[in-house]
């Protein structure tokens, strides 16, 4: 199983939590070379690339770069007869940054009314997104002849400056935010900003948009982690303009509502839900009356969280995903060297942790992503996934995410070379010693 972050178009931070569409594809993950062998693109043209560095994300000469190439495959693409995906959201979301361009990349509350979009514009996103949808559906199929399972991320919420809120207003609003109380990672809460849904609204038209954006997901991955379960139960409601998450308040949300709604819809949902964080009985009764997994993070198991004794190995049920860590943990490594000041830990708490884990991974030789690893492998759960970076045993300068931080984020990438052959034939001994190959 491969797991992938949220893969639409980012705006602001570059964050795959703060989307210009739920259902549109990030133009950064086309691949060039594919547009080569397509005729759309030369060659010549990928060689004069900026000098990008090999283990970090570069957006700021990534894109204009990028976007030049783009340009030129579509101004090169047959024109007549141009065959686009038919969904519906394309046209909305190609206005909405047809539009988004000629107001200069503002927000689109800001834009100017007398500023329209140019028609090549449009068409030229519309091409955009075919060839992402066309990429993505050849590189899945490939996945799935060898075996490979795409696990998918769909976030709760949407970008306030987002094709989604721009076409339908009537399902958000904008005098509240979203975000999540004092926490693990910050004292005064993460305060996300995001536009809160209209559940009324939306349970009035049987939840429609959900259902479609769902639909549009399980079109894309074999299976879905759904970002913030919580919140679907009860959500963090921060007045507009509030600097921090702290004066928010839990507001009901659909729950069994909505899953039964997209249940008549679509079928079998096959969803984890990540259930991290403050986990009433309220939303495990919805996870369990639906049977979607959960999720464990072994680096929480032993520390303060009120969920640490159910994120120890030996306490897990087999209806789980467990993992060493998240995209917005430290990697392993950095975690076990750490003194604290990535989240609310005191020195004193780090030290507590780690003489817990030392306890509760005995004597051990190897380094400790690999005696995680094994753990995990060897446990119950039944799925078990690992960050790229704790299987390359990396530290906290590879770290994907840092919550409550705005900037620096979602640049870490891995050398194309980074996964040796010894390294693959560790897991496969550990995936066959634990009896972890497919069967089917």
């Amino acid at each position: 199983m491969w797991q992938v972050l949220p893969l639409g178009p980012t705006g602001y931070g570059e964050s795959p939590y703060q989307l210009f569409s739920a259902f549109a594809g990030n133009p950064l993950l086309i691949s060039l070379e594919t547009l080569v062998r397509e005729g759309l693109l030369e060659s010549s043209e990928l060689k004069h690339a900026p000098p990008f560095p090999d283990d970090r994300v570069d957006f700021e000469r990534l894109i204009p770069w990028k976007n030049q190439l783009l340009r030129r495959a579509f101004e090169r693409a047959p024109k007549s007869g141009a065959q686009y995906i038919r969904t519906h959201w394309l046209d909305e979301f190609a206005r909405f940054m047809a539009l988004k361009e000629a107001n200069r990349g503002v927000g689109w509350i800001d834009w100017d009314p007398s500023i329209q979009a140019k028609p090549e514009d449009i068409e030229f996103h519309r091409f955009v997104q075919t060839e992402f949808h066309r990429q993505w559906c050849a590189l899945k199929s490939y996945c799935g002849k060898l075996g490979i399972r795409i696990l998918g991320d769909v976030p709760i919420y949407v970008a306030g400056d987002s094709a989604d809120v721009w076409a339908h207003p009537e399902l958000f609003r904008t005098d509240a935010v979203a975000g999540v109380p004092p926490d693990y990672f910050s004292a005064s809460g993460q305060l996300w900003g995001n536009p809160l849904y209209r559940w009324d609204a939306l349970a009035r038209t049987g939840y429609a948009w959900w259902v479609e954006r769902m639909r549009a997901a399980f079109e894309m991955f074999d299976m879905v982690r759904l970002d913030h379960f919580r919140g679907f139960q009860a959500y963090w409601e921060v007045p507009a303009g509030e600097t921090t998450a702290v004066n928010g308040k839990w507001v009901d949300g659909p729950g069994v509502d909505l899953f039964r709604a997209l249940k008549r819809e679509l079928g079998k949902l096959s969803l984890i839900a990540e259930n991290l964080g403050v986990i009433t009985p309220e939303v495990e009764a919805i996870r369990e009356a639906f049977g979607f997994p959960g999720m464990a993070v072994l680096q929480f198991a032993f520390g303060t969280d009120p969920q640490a004794p159910t994120f120890r190995p030996h306490n897990y049920v087999t209806n789980l995903a467990a993992y060493t860590g998240t995209h917005d943990n430290d990697p392993l490594m950095g975690w076990w060297r750490s003194t604290g000041g990535d989240s609310t830990r005191s020195p004193a708490d780090v030290e507590r942790e780690k003489e817990r884990a030392r306890r509760y991974f005995g004597n051990f030789k190897d380094e400790l992503n690999w005696v995680a690893i094994r753990t995990l492998m060897a446990s119950v759960a039944d799925m078990v996934l690992f960050p790229m970076q704790d299987v390359l045993g990396l530290g906290s300068d590879a770290r994907m995410n840092t919550p409550s931080t705005a900037s620096g984020n979602w640049r870490w990438r891995a050398h194309s070379d980074a996964l040796r052959a010894d390294t693959a034939a560790r897991l496969r001994e550990m995936v066959e010693a634990y009896e972890r190959r497919p069967t089917d």
